[in-house]
C-alpha cells in the first residue's frame, strides 16, 4: 500500500466541493426552514403565554364580577329587609291610628249618649218634679204623705234609669 498524495488532494478538494454544494444547495434551505421553524415555535410560545395571561385576567375579572353580584345580590336583600320591616312597620303605625281614632270616636259617641241620657234625665225628673208639685198642691197633704209620694216617684225614676 502505497500512498498517493495526489489522491488525497483529490479526495480533499472533491470534499470541498461536495460540501460547497451541500450547503449552497442543502444546508442554507435545511436550516433556513429550522429558523423557520425555530421562529414559529418561538412565536406560538409567545401566543400561549399571552393567551395564558389573558385567560388568568380574564379568570380575575370574572372573580370580581361574581364578587360584585353577591355583594349587589346582599345589598339587595338587605334592602329588601328594611323595606319590609318599614312596611311592617307602618301597617303597625296606621292599624294602632286607626284603633285611637276608633276609640276616640267611640269615646264622643259614649259622651253624647250619656249627655243625651243626662238630658232625657234632666227632662223626665223635672216632668217628675213638676208632677209631684202639682201632686202636692192637689192633695194637700202632710209632710209624711209628701215625703212618701217623693219617694215612690224617685223609685220610679231610679227604675227607669
Amino acid at each position: 500500500m502505497s500512498f498517493h498524495w495526489e489522491s488525497t488532494v483529490f479526495a480533499i478538494i472533491a470534499f470541498l466541493i461536495l460540501y460547497w454544494l451541500l450547503n449552497k444547495f442543502a444546508f442554507g434551505p435545511l436550516f433556513g426552514m429550522m429558523e423557520k421553524r425555530r421562529e414559529m415555535i418561538q412565536s406560538q410560545i409567545q401566543s400561549a403565554e399571552s393567551n395564558r395571561q389573558e385567560a388568568e385576567k380574564l379568570i380575575t375579572e370574572q372573580r370580581q364580577a361574581i364578587q360584585e353580584a353577591r355583594k349587589e345580590a346582599h345589598e339587595i336583600i338587605e334592602q329588601a329587609r328594611q323595606m319590609s320591616v318599614k312596611q311592617a312597620e307602618e301597617i303597625v303605625q296606621a292599624a294602632r291610628d286607626e284603633s285611637n281614632r276608633i276609640k276616640e270616636e267611640a269615646i264622643k259617641d259614649i259622651a253624647n249618649e250619656k249627655d243625651k241620657a243626662v238630658a232625657a234625665l234632666r227632662s223626665q225628673v223635672s216632668a217628675m218634679a213638676v208632677m209631684i208639685a202639682s201632686k202636692i198642691i192637689e192633695k194637700q197633704i202632710d209632710e209624711k204623705s209628701q215625703q212618701q209620694l217623693i219617694d215612690q216617684y224617685l223609685k220610679e225614676v231610679g227604675g227607669k234609669l
